[in-house]
């Protein structure tokens, strides 16, 4: 049992142990970040020494992307294409200290970063130590829009995005009446990930709604105005029957003058009335068609009831009276 106790005091004594302060480290994008590492090992006569900085990937199936690389003997750094001019060793890893500083952060350079110290004669231990690189950036101004047909009786959604913000914004939505007074979200609406769901809307859901974007460094909104009207039809179909009631219009147009010229132009017909049956017309008085004065006698009479309602008018399908002259 002594002898035992005795071996892991010594392993643990020989152990090597490479340590970060903190589990995160924070810098706005743009800005340098330092993070520490430091190592610890009671080997003291090293042949090799080799420290890695990775970005791990968030898929444990996927490698993750080389920062740095450094090399006793020989004090060879290498550092990735993504980071060349940008990181590089704070201070000497011969002394224990695996510390790296990163300058002009961006959105990509978020993830969690890995140091990894290796010697050849110090095996056992905790060989590498891990923390979160949070790259602060604001959230962008948000996009509202309307999904759906905002009619009554249908079910419609607000969504709202920030293309922008690290860490991730949160989103919340706030609703105004038509008088622009603040008020609940409508009955049976939820408000998740920054879409809120609203159902069987009606004239009452009509309003202005907010949406709010924050992360830890500050919030961005974007706003709506929501109308909801009675079902209306489909504006293509509107205009086809439009059009058809048009096209009706014009030919019944055409088709009504047609008509009434036709019987402007027409003669006017009037019955004939045969004699009765067994007997012929003849003129009652034929000396009436008997010369007078040299000059053919007329059957029209002129006085002064005929001359004050003017000359009379001959119906076209009345017979016409023949006048004969000696």
């Amino acid at each position: 049992m002594v002898g035992f106790l005795i071996f892991t005091v010594l392993s643990a004594a020989s152990a090597l142990v490479v340590k970060i302060p903190q589990v995160t480290y924070e810098a706005a994008r743009g800005d340098n970040v330092t993070i520490p590492c430091t190592f610890t090992s009671s080997v003291q006569n090293r042949k090799a020494l080799i420290v890695q900085w990775t970005r791990l990937s968030n898929d444990p199936i996927i490698p993750g992307v080389s920062v740095i690389d450094y090399y006793w003997p020989g004090t060879s750094v290498d550092v990735a294409e993504t980071y060349d001019g940008r990181a590089g060793l704070v201070g000497d890893p011969n002394t224990g200290d695996a510390s790296i500083y990163i300058n002009r952060l961006t959105v990509a350079d978020n993830g969690v970063y890995a140091c990894t110290v290796s010697i050849p004669s110090d095996k056992t231990g905790t060989p590498q130590a891990t923390t979160k690189l949070v790259v602060l950036v604001a959230p962008s101004r948000p996009i509202c829009k309307i999904v759906g047909t905002a009619e009554y009786g249908q079910n419609i959604s607000l969504t709202c995005v920030s293309e922008e913000g690290s860490p991730a914004p949160t989103y919340k939505w706030t609703s105004y009446d038509v008088k622009n007074l603040p008020r609940a979200n409508p009955p049976k609406s939820t408000d998740q990930n920054g879409v809120l769901s609203l159902v069987n809307v009606s004239i009452d859901t009509s309003g202005y709604f907010i949406c709010n974007s924050q992360n830890k460094i500050r919030s961005a909104s974007c706003n709506i105005t929501l109308t909801v009207l009675p079902p209306s039809m489909n504006i293509a179909t509107t205009a086809v029957i439009i059009a058809v009631a048009a096209v009706a219009v014009v030919i019944i147009g055409i088709i009504a003058y047609c008509c009434c010229c036709r019987k402007k132009g027409e003669p006017q017909e009037y019955p004939m009335v045969p004699p009765p049956e067994g007997m012929e017309y003849s003129d009652a008085n034929p000396e009436k068609h008997q010369p007078q004065n040299g000059r053919p006698y007329h059957d029209d009479h002129w006085d002064e009831e005929s001359e004050r309602r003017g000359t009379p008018v001959v119906p076209p399908n009345k017979p016409r009276r023949i006048d004969y002259e000696d």
